[in-house]
């Protein structure tokens, strides 16, 4: 009786032959199976946000656009005679790494926006890896400090800027903002998790604009007083710089290289693991 009425009902028939729609999951979101792609869909979505978002743009390629065009319209001539070489090699690679930080300054901004929104902690409940959020942020970084090089890059050509040392040299040049970049991302990504919107632009804008002020970007070494030539000739930002205008220009570049991958690496040391703690916290509020 149980097994004719089994077979009338609809619903058992369906069930029982394997012909009802079931959505069976068959990998954990914790599988490393699922990383890669689950990586690459949030990296979508920030990218697509980070094109659509006015302040991004604004700090990551407009305002270092206009700030070089300004110190050369402004200062090239007299930059390069005082320095006997031409300002762009200085003010190009200054401009890349200014909007480096502007940019990751966005990024941070905007992670702070999700943080309070709660967006963070509904992605956390989610059936998504829980890697892949500060995977796709990285990534989204690396996209963003590409692009900005490769813009400043086009907008240095055309006022006269040229890579004199190679192929081989032109490509480190990228890669010198690319770890700059990546290693400001993760100090501002720490700070981001842990205060205020507000205090974490204050204190990243006022410590990039000291940088850049007191950078070899702007003038030579020997043009600061020589009190304070220590600490410009040894700060991140002038090591870089100086990394990139050898890379193009020529000179020195073991230096100040081994001096960016020291700070960079150091960076990186210091402030990635409270920046995947922080995240974690955050995602959970």
């Amino acid at each position: 009786m149980a097994a004719s009425r089994s077979a009338a009902d609809p619903a058992a028939k369906a069930l029982a032959d394997d012909s009802f729609p079931v959505q069976v999951r068959r990998r954990s979101e914790s599988s490393l199976a699922v990383l890669v792609p689950h990586s690459l869909i949030q990296t979508r979505r920030l990218l697509v946000r980070s094109m659509r978002d006015p302040l991004t743009l604004m700090q990551a390629v407009v305002f270092p656009a206009l700030l070089l065009v300004m110190l050369n319209t402004v200062l090239g001539r007299q930059i390069s005679a005082y320095a006997d070489y031409n300002a762009l090699y200085g003010s190009v690679p200054m401009t890349t790494l200014v909007g480096v930080m502007s940019g990751s300054m966005a990024g941070a901004i905007s992670l702070g926006r999700e943080r309070e929104a709660g967006l963070l902690a509904r992605f956390w409940v989610l059936p998504v890896h829980r890697a892949s959020g500060l995977i796709a942020r990285i990534a989204t970084e690396g996209v963003r400090i590409l692009a900005t090089t490769v813009v400043l890059l086009v907008a240095g050509y055309a006022l006269g800027f040229r890579f004199d040392q190679g192929l081989l040299a032109s490509l480190a040049f990228l890669l010198v903002p690319m770890l700059f970049g990546l290693a400001f991302s993760t100090m501002v990504t720490a700070v981001a998790v842990f205060t205020a919107k507000a205090t974490l632009v204050e204190a990243i804008s006022l410590i990039s604009s000291l940088m850049m002020f007191f950078s070899t970007g702007f003038v030579p070494l020997f043009a600061f007083p020589g009190w304070i030539q220590p600490v410009v000739e040894h700060q991140p930002l002038t090591l870089a710089i100086e990394a990139m205008k050898g890379l193009s220009l020529g000179g020195p570049v073991q230096g100040p290289l081994i001096g960016t991958l020291l700070w960079s690496g150091g960076a990186i040391a210091l402030f990635a693991i409270p920046a995947a703690l922080g995240y974690n916290k955050a995602s959970r509020r």
